[in-house]
């Protein structure tokens, strides 16, 4: 039986008591090569382009269908099945599943889990007027007002 140290209860603490909140495996994922990366690695990743195998595995670790993302990143449905695994994406659209991903460590990062936030963006949110979260990803401002609702449950803000 394993005995409960300070050092076994640090395991269960938040990232950001350690400085890595800013840890990104799923931006890694896309061909990031960076633990902590910054907006320019973030940018130049953008304008290098995803391969649709990287969005691909995206999309099956945060659980989304292939219309899913589609809905997200403005591409047709039927453009993403055509490309074959190696083909990159077009930056407005690497870019925006970088938001995507970014999103989603995010919302694992405040709601502790990717069961917990998978399920909170799938659920109608009443500081959204009803609105389900995931529905608000095809717009910028959709993206803003999910992550500041984010922003108030990580503070204690009722949301």
């Amino acid at each position: 039986m394993k005995r409960k140290t300070e050092d076994n209860l640090k395991v269960e603490e938040p990232m950001v008591a350690y400085g890595i909140a800013n840890f990104t495996p799923m931006v890694a994922m896309m061909g990031n090569q960076y633990a902590n990366p910054s907006d320019f690695d973030l940018l130049k990743l953008a304008r290098k382009g995803i391969s649709k195998k990287s969005l691909l595995a995206l999309a099956k670790r945060i659980s989304l269908t292939i219309e899913e993302v589609a809905s997200v990143l403005h591409i047709s449905e039927r453009t993403l099945q055509r490309y074959t695994p190696q083909t990159l994406v077009k930056t407005e659209y690497a870019d925006r599943a970088i938001e995507l991903a970014l999103l989603y460590e995010r919302g694992i990062e405040v709601l502790g889990s990717e069961r917990a936030f998978s399920s909170w963006i799938k659920s109608p949110n009443y500081a959204l007027g009803g609105e389900i979260p995931f529905n608000l990803l095809d717009t910028r401002i959709g993206f803003t007002m999910v992550l500041d609702i984010l922003g108030r449950i990580e503070h204690g803000i009722f949301s």
